[in-house]
């Protein structure tokens, strides 16, 4: 999953460019979070755990911590996060070079949807990260799904319920067997928790007592001669991540 940190001390602008990410994400099949922040301080107090970001677009002129000096407590902890300068101004190239900004933002810029997509663009390019689509012959019709969310899919009898988070939970049908299923999707991170539930592991959030929590609360049972394995397959699989 992709998490954004969003800081700037303009909740207008702020929510305005959460959106525009948003729509990014959401047309290209990203599994996503954002988070806002309202000043620099907020965002260099989480210390460490600022690793959680693989991006963070940061307001250069914020009260207090501006968006320069949060950005060097940020390399402090990380070299990693990709950092996007948002700013009203054009002048801090030199500081964006030292700080390996991935690029400027301007917020007066009236092409600035298009600015905000060719960012995205270059993060993706810089990242060399692509999602997995598949197609699918559903009941409900022909869909291309992205693989990444899709959480589980189900057994029930002859058919397998797909499990897929668009703008809210929704259910596609199929006729076949978890089996085939489980060979189509072996590189795709999916582990086979039970003979009826084929789970995608980034949506596991705990394996505990014989059985599997999701990310959205839901709880899949583990047969106990599978624990043991399932239970290796999620702390290797979060190691990795």
């Amino acid at each position: 999953m992709f998490r954004i940190a969003i800081c700037d001390d303009e909740s207008i602008f702020t929510e305005e460019l959460k959106r525009l990410v948003s729509d990014y994400m959401m047309e290209n099949g990203f599994v996503f979070r954002i988070d806002t922040y309202g000043c620099g301080e907020s965002l260099v107090d989480l210390g460490i755990e600022v690793v959680r970001y693989t991006v963070v677009f940061l307001d250069i002129n914020m009260d207090k911590i501006d968006g320069i000096r949060t950005a060097e407590k940020i390399r402090e902890v990380s070299r990693d996060i990709l950092i996007v300068f948002v700013t009203a101004y054009v002048n801090y190239s030199l500081e964006g070079y030292r700080l390996d900004a991935v690029r400027y933002l301007l917020k007066s810029n009236a092409n600035f949807q298009s600015t905000v997509n060719e960012c995205m663009d270059a993060i993706m390019d810089k990242l060399n990260y692509s999602v997995a689509k598949k197609n699918f012959d559903f009941i409900e019709g022909t869909k291309e799904l992205s693989l990444d969310r899709l959480l589980y899919i189900e057994s029930n009898l002859h058919k397998l319920m797909f499990h897929v988070m668009v703008d809210d939970m929704v259910i596609y049908s199929i006729y076949g067997t978890l089996n085939t299923l489980e060979l189509e999707l072996a590189e795709n991170d999916f582990i086979r928790i039970h003979q009826s539930y084929l789970v995608n592991k980034k949506y596991i959030k705990n394996v505990i007592r014989y059985k599997v929590v999701l990310t959205n609360g839901v709880e899949l049972a583990i047969p106990k001669a599978r624990y043991p394995d399932v239970k290796e397959q999620f702390i290797s699989y979060q190691g990795e991540v």
